[in-house]
């Protein structure tokens, strides 16, 4: 036997050792949990038997009190200590399975002995020996295994640094307890392992990478200065993996203070959110909130305006609908110039040019726009806007009281009486009794009853209008927006094609309808003028695919999360809506104004074989530098096919040998839904298929047909790129570069006619030419 395999031998008896212990754990807690529920189901059941009831005086109602508090307080404990023993339980099942990935030997300064540490998802301390058998990944020890080589190495721990010598690290593949790879490295995370874990199929799910985070990833992670941390990186760079794992470290260090719902995901599309749910239960933590800009702006205009999204946008833009004008609007209400705009234009707003509605009652009006104005205006103008709308509400809610009184003598409020139910003189007669304000006999005086009757119909029917004028309904916001972009708008008109977009934006707003480039900065005027709702309780917001986001939905995220650290992650590459710019990420650091900011920029891809990433980057202007993992494969395949019917066939065929050779997620990305759709009808009888161009659909294994901006973020094992003829414009060369880097394992790019001039521009040493 060598040394080496020996060596192995006593690492698997060390395996063996560790999942007798957590098998004998799990027993206990089985036991435990069993007692526990007999428990809390006997409380339960004997609740009140067990507390003395007396009411007859104060220091009997005092006791009582008291025996109900003590049995509730009792309960909640064991429920407790029920949920934690479950959470326990459900970790030592997973590490049951695969109790570590990762050793590292460390020899303190001025300590003899050496430290055998193990790494795993989460920690086992063995009470009978006082050790832990294996260390949470996110222990501040366990940042030698990703950050340092042999040798000198640090680690910052919650008494100082700590400092030492590396001597060993070692890295494991272990399943179902048994040891199927083990790997000495002097590096951070050697390749064997990354070869082995990247060389696997694509999952439904993404799932957790803290066996193989690199050390410029735990720099993501384990961050806990910047108020701002913006990652920059490649396709398949690991950005949004490290954001999850960072989350999960987050919760970990802050424990005693953080909670799950004390974070916040804005991700691209709810598609996405079902892609990434799975991470962090995989690591034993809640998943923090997860939702999409889009949604926040659906629950705010949606029930006034139809609402565009971003996808609707996109396809639009694809299609070819009003492009040029389009376009130019688009970017414009997105940029940081327009944003200041607003600004100066809701500065004037303060002393003059607010637009109000009629307050109606009935269709008729109570309040005139013209009065709400003067009474606006006549309060102290160093006051803030929003501050002054809500006085203004407050008067006008004063002024629905007079209203409401005048209205209970009107004939309409006599016929609503009629039909009252029963039940409701009930409640009424109840209620009055209680405010000792009536006895029996007065209710049944006429006049009183009356009285009472109408009182209760008018408050009744002025109860939404009261409401809708807390919600501040009576501030006349379409015409607001509109005066933005009146053609002699002294602030605007400088700009090109501010004529086109003056149209485009009025007609729009006659119509309710609301352009998703106009959503945000609409919806931004609102909350300017009536305060941002905030939420003070959220931590730390995360923003994926940031490169998408405008400047005022950054601006609006700040606003309502004013307390939050932001992690931005994004692909400056990857910036495929009509509004981006090379520079939103630069800008970012100015417009959000915040102390400490770091900016981490991860070039090496891992998603993707060599051949193409090499492929992929080569049909950029600049690659920025994007390097290759070394995971050797096929080259991309470049087709010409003569038509339609052709492509047709040999996307089938394609795919019927990507089957053969075990990929079990294949794309077929087109570039709109419509030509998804048409796609989808042609071959759903000839392969088992689904279509994907709703983004609340779920990730699923198997072949999908998938437009190009829903398919970013996801990967699959193989994709085929269905006629990247349509590709052509320049705006649509990071679209392009987007959908070609989905793939994992391999890669083929059909067109009709001539190719897309950015396939033309890639050397031809790089794809394979069919």
């Amino acid at each position: 036997m060598t040394t080496w395999n020996r060596e192995q031998q006593n690492e698997q008896e060390r395996v063996n050792e560790v999942i007798k212990e957590l098998s004998q754990a799990t027993s206990r807690l089985q036991e435990h949990l069993g007692g526990k529920l007999s428990d809390v189901v006997q409380i339960r059941k004997n609740f009140w038997s067990d507390v003395t009831v007396n009411l007859d005086d104060p220091d009997d109602a005092i006791e009582t009190a008291a025996s109900i508090k003590q049995q509730s307080e009792l309960l909640s404990e064991i429920e407790r200590s029920h949920i934690s023993a479950e959470s326990r339980l459900k970790t030592y099942e997973k590490l049951k399975n695969s109790p570590y990935f990762g050793r590292i030997d460390f020899n303190e300064n001025g300590e003899s002995e050496t430290e055998r540490v193990y790494l795993g998802i989460a920690s086992y301390y063995d009470e009978a020996t006082s050790e832990f058998l294996v260390h949470d990944w996110r222990a501040p020890i366990s940042s030698l295994y990703y950050d340092h080589s042999l040798g000198e190495a640090s680690f910052r721990a919650p008494s100082g640094t700590i400092k030492g010598d590396l001597e060993l690290k070692r890295q494991f593949i272990i399943k179902n307890g048994q040891i199927q790879g083990m790997f000495d490295t002097g590096e951070a995370i050697g390749d064997e392992l990354l070869q082995q874990v990247l060389g696997n199929q694509a999952n439904t799910q993404m799932k957790s990478i803290v066996a193989t985070i690199q050390k410029e990833q735990n720099a993501i992670i384990r961050n806990t200065e910047s108020d701002l941390l913006i990652v920059q990186g490649a396709a398949g760079c690991g950005k949004t993996s490290a954001a999850l794992q960072r989350v999960a470290y987050l919760l970990y260090r802050d424990r005693e203070t953080l909670q799950s719902h004390h974070i916040v995901l804005f991700s691209p599309n709810n598609m996405f959110n079902s892609y990434v749910a799975n991470v962090l239960p995989e690591l034993g933590e809640e998943n923090m909130e997860q939702t999409t800009f889009q949604a926040y702006i659906d629950h705010h205009l949606a029930e006034e305006f139809s609402v565009e999204t971003p996808f609707e946008q996109m396809e639009a833009i694809l299609s070819g609908v009003g492009e040029s004008s389009r376009v130019e609007g688009i970017k414009f209400k997105a940029s940081v110039d327009f944003l200041e705009a607003i600004h100066q234009y809701v500065e004037k707003l303060s002393e003059s040019g607010m637009q109000f509605l009629d307050v109606k009652f009935r269709d008729k009006t109570v309040i005139r726009a013209k009065q709400i104005s003067e009474y606006f205006y006549s309060l102290d103008s160093r006051e803030t806007i929003p501050y002054r709308m809500k006085q203004t509400s407050h008067w006008i809610l004063n002024e629905l009281k007079l209203a409401e009184r005048k209205e209970r003598k009107k004939p309409w409020v006599e016929k609503e009486i009629q039909f009252l139910d029963k039940s409701v003189y009930t409640k009424l007669y109840e209620q009055l009794q209680k405010r000792n304000k009536y006895d029996a006999d007065s209710f049944n005086d006429l006049a009183s009853e009356q009285k009472v009757l109408s009182a209760y119909v008018t408050r009744l029917a002025f109860k939404s209008l009261r409401k809708s004028v807390e919600e501040c309904t009576f501030l006349d916001m379409k015409s607001l927006y509109a005066k933005l972009f009146q053609k002699n708008n002294k602030l605007l008109q400088e700009y090109d094609v501010w004529s086109e977009i003056c149209n485009q934006t009025l007609f729009n707003l006659k119509q309710n309808h609301l352009a998703n480039e106009d959503a945000t900065p609409f919806l931004y005027v609102k909350e300017l003028l009536i305060g941002f709702q905030t939420n003070a309780a959220v931590r730390h917001v995360f923003i994926d695919e940031a490169q998408d986001f405008s400047p005022f939905q950054f601006a609006f995220i700040q606003r309502i999360f004013p307390r939050a650290r932001l992690t931005v992650l994004g692909d400056l590459n990857q910036s495929i809506y009509a509004h981006a710019s090379d520079q939103s990420f630069s800008m970012l650091e100015k417009l959000l104004d915040k102390k400490h900011t770091e900016t981490i920029t991860l070039t090496r891809s891992y998603r993707s074989t060599k051949e193409i990433v090499d492929f992929t980057k080569s049909l950029l202007k600049d690659d920025s530098g994007i390097i290759p993992f070394n995971r050797p494969g096929e080259k991309p395949s470049v087709v010409k096919v003569d038509g339609e019917e052709q492509i047709h066939e040999e996307l089938e065929s394609l795919i019927n040998s990507w089957l053969k050779d075990g990929h079990e997620t294949i794309a077929v990305i087109c570039r709109t839904a419509k030509e998804s759709l048409h796609v989808y009808e042609k071959l759903k009888s000839k392969l088992d298929l689904r279509l994907m161009i709703n983004e609340d659909a779920a990730f699923q294994k198997g072949i999908i047909i998938i437009p190009s901006y829903l398919a970013k973020g996801i990967e699959f094992d193989a994709a085929a790129i269905y006629d990247a003829s349509g590709y052509q414009k320049e705006r649509e060369r990071k679209l392009f570069y987007t959908v070609c880097t989905r793939a994992m394992h391999e890669l083929t790019v059909f067109y009709k006619g001539s190719p897309c001039p950015f396939i033309k521009e890639a050397p031809k040493t790089l794809y394979k030419i069919n």
